[in-house]
């Protein structure tokens, strides 16, 4: 049984937000995984700067910042597999969606996979790591039906 919990820190409701449930679900399903706990937490862009400042030492918003139990080795925990938390910045997703010219719910989705890939251990700092990570993105997000 997974259990990915969702929390939105912003003052407005945000319709795309709650199929984004279901795009995360599906990529759990895609890459058959089970026994996972993370959660994902829609904030604003001034929320996202402070975590940003805080733990990467980043003075600005950014669109996403997953934080990784499993890159802890410290941390070992029964049961589940839990994998950590997510913030999404509502705010940069808006802008991102207008400058890449497609949907929020587009812009939310790939935000919210990719950090879960990020979740799972994924990374894009070298080019053949980012290939990966990116390609692995897309197929999830286009075999649920979200198109760029």
């Amino acid at each position: 049984m997974n259990e990915v919990e969702f929390f939105n820190e912003t003052e407005e409701q945000i319709a795309e937000f709650e199929e984004v449930k279901n795009v995360i679900s599906y990529a759990i399903s895609y890459l058959k995984l089970e026994h996972l706990e993370f959660n994902i937490i829609l904030v604003n862009n001034e929320r996202i700067h402070e975590i940003n400042k805080e733990y990467r030492n980043v003075d600005r918003p950014t669109d996403v910042i997953s934080f990784a139990l499993e890159d802890n080795s410290e941390i070992k925990l029964e049961g589940n597999r839990v994998l950590g938390d997510i913030y999404i910045s509502i705010d940069k997703a808006r802008e991102q969606a207008k400058e890449y010219g497609h949907s929020l719910l587009r812009e939310l989705s790939f935000l919210a996979v990719h950090g879960f890939l990020h979740l799972l251990g994924y990374d894009h700092m070298k080019k053949e790591e980012e290939e990966v990570m990116f390609e692995l993105q897309e197929e999830i997000l286009s075999s649920y039906g979200i198109k760029k």
